[in-house]
């Protein structure tokens, strides 16, 4: 099982940001993004279900970061928008074999990427 993230970089704040990440060697149920900050502990950010019928974000980025799926190349994307200072960390993709959008929030996961750095500059 391989997830492969990148999109990660510079912005200023306000602006936007697409983080991807390709998933091979399985399927899953659910797929999902956390980030962790400069002396931080990791923290979840978003997740779905594979068919994307449902989606679960933290409080600090609901209506400003979605998440979502390709289906023809099983390509996972965070979509960041009005991004602020406080967003910057390392955002690593997740997945689950099973569980629900709302549980990976709480037990984590079970295959992860390598983090993309995503740096928001005031």
């Amino acid at each position: 099982v391989q997830l492969q993230a990148s999109g990660g970089g510079l912005v200023q704040a306000g602006g936007s940001l697409r983080l991807s990440c390709v998933a091979s060697g399985r399927t899953f149920s659910v797929y999902g993004w956390f980030r962790q900050a400069p002396g931080k502990e990791r923290e979840f950010v978003a997740a779905s279900s594979w068919r994307g019928d449902r989606k679960f974000y933290s409080d600090d980025v609901k209506g400003r970061f979605t998440i979502s799926r390709d289906n023809r190349d099983n390509t996972m994307y965070l979509r960041m928008n009005s991004l602020k200072p406080e967003d910057t960390a390392v955002y690593y993709c997740a997945a689950n074999r099973d569980g629900s959008p709302q549980n990976m929030a709480v037990t984590r996961a079970d295959y992860w990427g390598q983090g993309t750095l995503v740096t928001v500059s005031s």
